[in-house]
């Protein structure tokens, strides 16, 4: 964005300058894990890179609680499941606790491959934060932190309205 641009978002309402610059991140983001996902495997879709990250996170989980964390039906996880076990990043186990369900995981393959892409976004953050102030990037870390659970307090969906 030119500085004139920049300066007059600034110059306005606080929030505005938030929204944008997040906005801007977004768009970025974006554009990163689709890269970061065809760095995993060619074949793969930013959607499915997501999935692969959430059974990084958890370790195992059962395709219901997937669909729920992600907000989607089981028919549509199930379809993602498959093709992510077909490229063989995903398989299922047993679950000892309930016989009639399975336990999805990481394939050794699918966890190494993230991992490596993962090491690699690190740096690229830490290089382009490295003239920052050690303070100043945990500042950073911390307001984002405290942004995603303010957010994860509130329910599904838009944010509700205020009163201006």
């Amino acid at each position: 964005m030119p500085q004139a641009a920049s300066e007059q978002v600034t110059k306005g309402d606080p929030y505005q300058l938030v929204e944008h610059e997040l906005a801007l991140l977004l768009r970025r983001v974006r554009s990163l894990t689709r890269v970061m996902a065809q760095e995993v495997h060619p074949d793969l879709d930013p959607t499915a890179y997501g999935l692969l990250i959430r059974l990084e996170e958890v370790g195992q989980a059962r395709l219901t609680d997937l669909a729920a964390y992600f907000g989607v039906g089981k028919p549509t996880l199930s379809r993602q499941i498959a093709f992510l076990a077909r490229l063989g990043l995903v398989r299922g186990r047993d679950d000892p606790e309930d016989g009639r369900a399975t336990r999805l995981e990481l394939t050794e393959e699918a966890a190494r491959r993230i991992q490596a892409v993962r090491r690699t976004r690190r740096g690229h953050l830490r290089a382009a934060l490295e003239p920052w102030p050690v303070a100043d990037v945990a500042m950073l870390g911390d307001l984002l932190r405290r942004l995603n659970a303010a957010r994860s307090a509130q329910p599904p969906g838009p944010p509700r309205r205020t009163a201006e």
